[in-house]
């Protein structure tokens, strides 16, 4: 999967998919999936480092976690964000920080959130082929604007202006995050460019979940939007403490598992 392969999935009518992936061990499992993309979120802020927000997020983090994901990958596209205060300063800021996420991990692409207000850093990395995917709606590097993570953005106006803003400055993509599905189906016929919705309904061009959500290992998470296609979490445990009874009664190591 390239990005111009990625951009033809719109006009071809076909769905796209876009898991998050943070290590070399689930990136190499999610691309032996099938799936299209694997976005290397600074979510991974909340559900690898524990924290309560992606702000603390820095560029190491990314570089570390997408040089991984970006090794491991075989057919899907590999897209890594920005984080936060790593693009917001200057285009050039922006350059350096992006040129150094598609030289040191391997990644095919960037994403920062923000449409128009960063329409000319957008320009600034398209204009040196550095592929940027945005990200509009519900922006989590934005938590302290909006309280919480789950504000639904319904400023049409606005949203429509933050795509097309997008669009024009060279983005390939972009994510529609918690943002009504009226909304969301008007942006997506006015584009050019796929969109990847996350609570913005079933009309985008394609879907992205964060992986460790869709397969039940976070706990007391329960949006609107998400879809448990597991309960990892559960079976882990369960595993977990069938081993730990094994070992204390003496079950395992048994001869089966042991070296004569």
């Amino acid at each position: 999967m390239t990005v111009p392969d990625f951009r033809a999935a719109k006009q071809a009518g076909r769905k796209l998919t876009v898991l998050t992936a943070y290590d070399h061990l689930w990136a190499s499992i999610l691309d032996e999936s099938g799936v299209d993309a694997l976005l290397v979120g600074d979510t991974l802020g909340m559900v690898v480092q524990g924290r309560e927000s992606t702000l603390p997020v820095t560029l190491r983090d990314m570089l570390y976690h997408g040089e991984m994901v970006a090794r491991a990958a075989r057919r899907s596209l590999v897209i890594v964000d920005l984080p936060f205060m790593t693009y917001q300063l200057s285009p050039l800021q922006a350059r350096r920080n992006a040129g150094r996420i598609i030289k040191e991990t391997g990644a095919a692409a960037v994403k920062l959130e923000s449409g128009a207000t960063q329409a000319a850093t957008i320009a600034a990395l398209a204009d040196i082929d550095i592929q940027v995917m945005a990200h509009i709606g519900m922006r989590p590097q934005s938590i302290r604007k909006y309280g919480r993570m789950s504000a639904i953005q319904r400023d049409r106006e606005q949203l429509m202006a933050d795509a097309l803003a997008a669009e024009a400055a060279g983005a390939f993509s972009i994510v529609l995050e918690l943002i009504p599905r009226s909304i969301a189906r008007e942006i997506t016929e006015a584009l050019s460019i796929p969109t990847i919705g996350i609570g913005a309904g079933p009309d985008c061009d394609g879907q992205v979940l964060v992986t460790p959500d869709m397969l039940g290992m976070t706990a007391g998470f329960n949006p609107k939007y998400l879809k448990r296609y597991a309960d990892i979490r559960a079976q882990t445990i369960a595993a977990a403490q069938a081993y730990i009874t094994d070992v204390q009664s003496g079950e395992f190591p048994d001869a089966a598992h042991s070296h004569e």
